[in-house]
């Protein structure tokens, strides 16, 4: 997602990104991924916010959108109506791996959906599961590597016995 934002950037687009107020793990403001790589962004408490914010741009980021409320699929819609193009990362599955926040609703009314996988820290095989690795039963529980790793179905089946 930084690497695309950046590239609207630097072919003159007029972008503004998003993040919910309540994950600053890495940074208060900056999108920040694991290889250090950032970009600013405006954090929110609701997605509402960011139609209040949004005007007059070419392209809206948002991350960790598996941490904003429902109306977030409204938003990007109204958004991608009005001809912005919005770019969206965030979790499809919880801990658990239950569908996590409102990201089932984006990818039904995305025109593009590119799933992104981890490695698999067990077998070195392509992860979609985050396991949790401490013992806390809350849907939401902000963490890194430290409570969090990335496993393949298998070896996510294996450890959920």
């Amino acid at each position: 997602m930084i690497r695309r934002l950046k590239r609207a950037r630097f072919a003159k687009q007029k972008v503004e990104i998003y993040k919910p107020k309540v994950d600053h793990r890495y940074h208060e403001s900056d999108i920040v991924s694991h290889d250090q790589n950032a970009i600013p962004s405006i954090p929110v408490d609701a997605s509402s916010n960011i139609l209040l914010l949004s005007f007059d741009v070419d392209v809206v980021g948002i991350d960790e959108a598996q941490f904003f409320d429902r109306g977030l699929s409204d938003v990007c819609v109204q958004l991608a109506n009005q001809g912005v193009r919005v770019i969206v990362a965030g979790l499809d599955m919880d801990f658990s791996g239950k569908p996590f926040g409102p990201i089932p609703d984006l990818m039904s009314v995305a025109e593009f959906v590119t799933k992104v996988h981890a490695v698999c820290m067990d077998c070195g095989e392509l992860a979609q599961f985050s396991y949790r690795t401490v013992e806390n039963k809350d849907v939401v529980m902000l963490g890194e590597r430290e409570s969090y790793i990335p496993l393949c179905r298998s070896c996510y089946t294996q450890r959920n016995k």
